[in-house]
């Protein structure tokens, strides 16, 4: 069965590149330019895509909770309310934002935490839906954002194996395009929490989509491994300046990571060949430098029949090779051979 996933002009699949998801989320600080600078330098780093986040807050959290007092150093306002009003983009510039990344060639993503923000987002054309792990039980966003016929990518950070057929159930019915995520709700995430080994338990589960990972340990490390295992969607939360202010940035990596990290997924997909054990031509030259042959070790005349002591593995390795010594041994020799002289299957009689 064909796992594809379609974002834009992009077809992932168990064959294709992995599809890298540079996360921006908020970590533009609710600045339109560096956003936009954001967005310019994941596509110079070759990130298929760039990935906001967008909330209704006033409708989206109780009013005790906007409320909250949220004075720390990290803090864009004085409750986590206004703090996080602090950091959203409004639709004008998102709708900029998104004509700069097609501008780019580079898909604009969006996590939609809620109904309003969805519907926003669908206007404006992203190219394709996350759905945030908080959301991963949250049906009926997920079937609300299915409903668009729109790729849909869903993290599964706190969720068991049960969480995530009830997600699949939910969505595909609806919507085939669709991607789930392993993921461990924490960040960053400790090493020994990233379950990696999930990602084959989902591709067993669930054959007929396209399996990822949203990384939030530290470093690049774990994405040619996550590919290996199977993943083709990476989605890794980026940065301009990890010293930013805000709870994001200390765990994203810096342009000089992604692109390190859309090089090594590159390079891990051919690394890993067809399978087919052969002999590249890049390797002839040097085996023969480093190869062994069978050789005279001295001076022997025609008519001498051919014992194991006259015989030495020497380089290069460019003449018979020593896995032939059985079948030289006790054959009598037509011509002289001198120290050194190549013993062949055509000197004997």
């Amino acid at each position: 069965m064909q796992r594809e996933l379609i974002i834009g002009n992009r077809h992932i699949h168990d064959d294709s590149d992995c599809y890298v998801i540079a996360e921006i989320g908020h970590n533009h600080q609710g600045d339109f330019e560096i956003a936009k600078e954001m967005i310019r330098v994941a596509k110079e780093c070759g990130a298929d895509a760039v990935k906001f986040q967008k909330r209704d807050n006033r409708g989206l959290f109780t009013k005790s909770f906007y409320d909250k007092p949220y004075d720390n150093e990290l803090s864009y306002g004085p409750t986590y309310g206004l703090h996080r009003e602090a950091l959203e983009l409004s639709k004008d510039q998102l709708a900029e934002l998104i004509h700069y990344s097609d501008e780019l060639e580079i898909d604009c993503l969006a996590t939609a935490f809620d109904f309003n923000s969805a519907d926003l987002l669908n206007e404006l054309g992203v190219k394709a839906f996350k759905l945030a792990s908080g959301d991963a039980k949250n049906i009926p966003l997920s079937k609300h954002i299915a409903a668009f016929g729109k790729p849909v990518i869903v993290s599964t950070g706190g969720c068991v194996i049960e969480d995530v057929h009830r997600i699949y159930d939910a969505i595909t019915p609806i919507n085939k395009n669709l991607c789930i995520l392993q993921c461990t709700a924490s960040y960053p995430c400790d090493y020994a929490r990233l379950d990696l080994n999930v990602i084959d338990t989902y591709r067993k589960h669930f054959e007929d989509i396209v399996i990822g990972l949203s990384d939030h340990s530290n470093g690049i490390s774990m994405g040619p491994v996550a590919y290996l295992l199977g993943a083709r969607v990476i989605e890794k939360h980026y940065t301009l300046n990890r010293a930013s202010k805000g709870t994001d940035h200390a765990f994203s990596i810096e342009p000089v990571g992604l692109r390190k990290l859309v090089r090594d997924l590159k390079r891990t997909r051919v690394a890993l060949g067809s399978g087919q054990k052969r002999v590249h031509d890049c390797e002839k030259n040097p085996m023969i430098k480093m190869g062994k042959k069978l050789v005279a070790a001295a001076n022997i005349s025609a008519g001498h029949v051919l014992a194991e002591d006259d015989i030495a593995i020497k380089s290069p390795g460019d003449g018979l090779a020593p896995y032939e010594i059985s079948k030289v041994i006790g054959k009598k020799l037509k011509v002289d051979l001198k120290t050194d002289d190549d013993i062949m299957f055509e000197v004997f009689e």
